[in-house]
């Protein structure tokens, strides 16, 4: 028996290491991610064990997309919210406007990792040259 927390459509339901084979991510970090309140478990078995959807899924693949970006838990977690409000039937424009606003944010972001990475190269092959 579980204990629902949220609810939720999807049928397809995994514990914590289904989770962490899917996404890559270790248990500890999984953990962390719901002790802070950015994925907290769908719902809990009598043991207490986690229990996620596809949607808990989906949501942790767009915090792992995050995190290599350097965007915070919060700023996470706000754009979580928005994407969770734009699903809803009469969005808020604003959340559109806040979500372009990350987009450009990730944008910028990646450029400057890109701008790294190619430094990077370029100092690797200097050294390979000598």
């Amino acid at each position: 028996m579980t204990t629902n927390h949220r609810s939720s459509t999807a049928s397809r339901t995994m514990h914590i290491g289904e989770l962490a084979d899917e996404t890559g991510l270790s248990l500890r970090t999984i953990r962390h991610y719901d002790d802070v309140g950015l994925l907290p478990a769908s719902t809990r078995t009598d043991g207490g064990f986690r229990v996620y959807t596809e949607a808990d899924l989906a949501r942790l693949l767009v915090i792992r997309s995050m995190k290599p970006l350097g965007f915070t838990l919060e700023e996470m977690a706000e754009l979580l919210d928005t994407i969770a409000r734009l699903d809803q039937s009469a969005p808020d424009p604003a959340d559109r406007v806040l979500l372009e606003e990350y987009i450009s944010d990730a944008q910028a972001k990646r450029e400057k990792l890109a701008r790294n990475l190619r430094q990077a190269d370029e100092f690797i092959h200097s050294l390979q040259t000598k």
